[in-house]
């Protein structure tokens, strides 16, 4: 096996070329992409050749149509998605009616929805709720608990104490955390990542991770299928497994069409010994750290755990993990101490949300959060696609009379979303929601701060894809000191931006503003 190893740039699997676009295309995906678009046109043509038939049975399409309509009319979808499924079904009445019914019959998705239930009811309360706990929160703020018992609905995500909690402003910080932390691990080492990518970030860890596998330490790494479209090759677990790494890709392309690409590991989570964890919006790729400028500064933001919060992140990745394994291995490594730290106040709650299940979490919490604040709730996010709750929650709180800010990118990185978060800004504005771009460039960061008291920091984005259709993490942090750092870096964030005003909006270029209506339409499945 051929790769490379400096001190400065790390440890590489991949030689030049051997990544990105071009190589995929011709490639393994490239076979997978033709034959995935032969189906698509298969599909297209069989459906071409009944809109020719559909000239003699005009009224029976009228009348298959006004079923459809008054059936997502009834439907228990978001009324936004309703719109967007209304649209399609009125322009291609008998392809939209298979199309909504492919999407919503769950083929493709529905053994790994099986598999997931099996698992949330096998990890049940294998860590216990502490009572006490809870009854302490509930008497310094019911509602506060009262969004903990429903998270708790949907997985085994124990509300904790005597964590300490730090938090990183920027990506960098975290890398360099993340190495210190790597570097004493005894026993296991859990990553779960969105995306990989061969560079300097990635390469540094990996050197680590290769040499502590060689010392006898369990590592697992865990990274979504879509990185053998952009970053990977198709063959690249199978290079950490020669180092003693074992490493499963998530939902791997394969070359049939099924609703199962939808949903997309998102999570980002490091699991060191049970007892430190970290989440955040940082992937592993250079430019998470600043090494490689792809849209100007990229600001991100992380959290490190340490102590029993940090199992209720052992426990997610094991879930995740065991997706495709015939046994589960919760009591090992849940075995293995996180001890308290005695001196650290305030609460911790790790979570997930999984989206084959009925809770919308990562949503809820976010809503609660907006409509307990008194004094103000700043939020930053890199994309804005909403539906129709979380705008009127925006907008309510700031009615209100509660601070709501966002802080936005100033350099985008899609200018789809870009442009459909800027539909949004007017409405905003209207109810008195303050609203930034970040002037250096991409912000990346997940954050929610509220009232110096509670706050959010994880992998949720406020768009559709990450409320609805991802596999996502965070954390909920309330009395924690860091909450004071993050809003101090909200601050210092704040000044380097540009604020969004009704004379901005009125100068965006006409462009923008015509794909943002037109992107309207589809917003839901973006």
């Amino acid at each position: 096996m051929a790769y490379e190893e400096s001190q400065s740039k790390g440890m590489r699997l991949l030689k030049r070329g051997q990544k990105g676009l071009v190589h995929a295309l011709f490639s393994r995906f490239g076979v997978i992409l033709l034959l995935f678009l032969l189906q698509v046109f298969i599909l297209l043509g069989i459906f071409l050749k009944f809109r020719d038939i559909q000239i003699y049975i005009s009224g029976a399409t009228v009348l298959f149509t006004v079923i459809m309509v008054l059936y997502l009319l009834n439907s228990r979808l978001d009324p936004t998605a309703k719109i967007t499924w209304l649209v399609i079904i009125m322009l291609m009445p008998v392809f939209g009616a298979f199309l909504l019914w492919f999407t919503k019959s769950e083929i493709g998705h529905r053994l790994i929805k099986a598999r997931v239930n099996q698992i949330a009811q096998e990890a049940g309360d294998c860590i216990p709720q502490d009572s006490e706990i809870m009854d302490r929160l509930a008497r310094e703020n019911p509602g506060a608990a009262a969004l903990v018992r429903y998270v708790g609905r949907s997985g085994c995500f124990p509300l904790c104490d005597n964590t300490a909690v730090t938090y990183y402003p920027v990506g960098e910080k975290k890398w360099e955390e993340m190495l210190r932390q790597l570097e004493e691990a005894k026993h296991f080492i859990f990553l779960e990542y969105f995306i990989v990518d061969e560079g300097l970030m990635w390469g540094r860890v990996l050197e680590i991770l290769s040499r502590k596998a060689a010392e006898g330490v369990d590592v697992r790494v865990m990274y979504d299928g879509t990185c053998e479209f952009t970053t990977l090759s198709h063959s690249y677990p199978e290079k950490l497994k020669k180092l003693g790494i074992k490493c499963k890709m998530f939902s791997p392309l394969t070359p049939f069409v099924s609703t199962h690409y939808n949903y997309r590991d998102h999570r980002k989570i490091l699991v060191i010994d049970g007892h430190t964890a970290f989440t955040g919006g940082v992937n592993l790729a250079d430019e998470y750290i600043n090494h490689k400028k792809k849209y100007g500064h990229w600001k991100d933001t992380a959290v490190m755990l340490k102590g029993p919060a940090a199992r209720n992140f052992t426990l997610m990745f094991l879930e995740m993990w065991g997706i495709g394994e015939k046994e589960m291995e919760f009591e090992r490594f849940l075995s293995y101490p996180a001890p308290p730290c005695e001196d650290a106040p305030g609460y911790v709650m790790p979570y997930g949300d999984c989206p084959l299940d009925a809770d919308l979490v990562g949503e809820r919490v976010y809503m609660d959060i907006l409509n307990r604040a008194q004094r103000y709730v700043h939020i930053m996010t890199p994309y804005l696609i909403l539906d129709g709750e979380m705008e009127t929650a925006l907008k309510f709180a700031a009615e209100r009379g509660v601070d709501v800010k966002l802080i936005m990118p100033g350099i985008p990185d899609k200018q789809a979303a870009y442009a459909l978060a800027k539909t949004h800004y007017r409405s905003l504005l209207d109810s008195g929601v303050k609203i930034y771009e970040y002037s250096p460039g991409f912000v990346h960061a997940k954050l929610f701060v509220s009232d110096d008291r509670e706050g959010v920091v994880g992998t949720i984005n406020l768009d559709y894809r990450s409320l609805y259709h991802h596999f996502e993490c965070a954390a909920y942090l309330y009395g924690v000191p860091c909450l004071a750092d993050m809003e101090e870096d909200y601050q210092a964030t704040l000044a380097q931006c540009r604020t969004v005003t009704y004379e901005t909006l009125k100068a965006e270029p006409r462009i923008r503003k015509l794909l943002g209506c037109i992107m309207k339409v589809v917003a839901p499945l973006m």
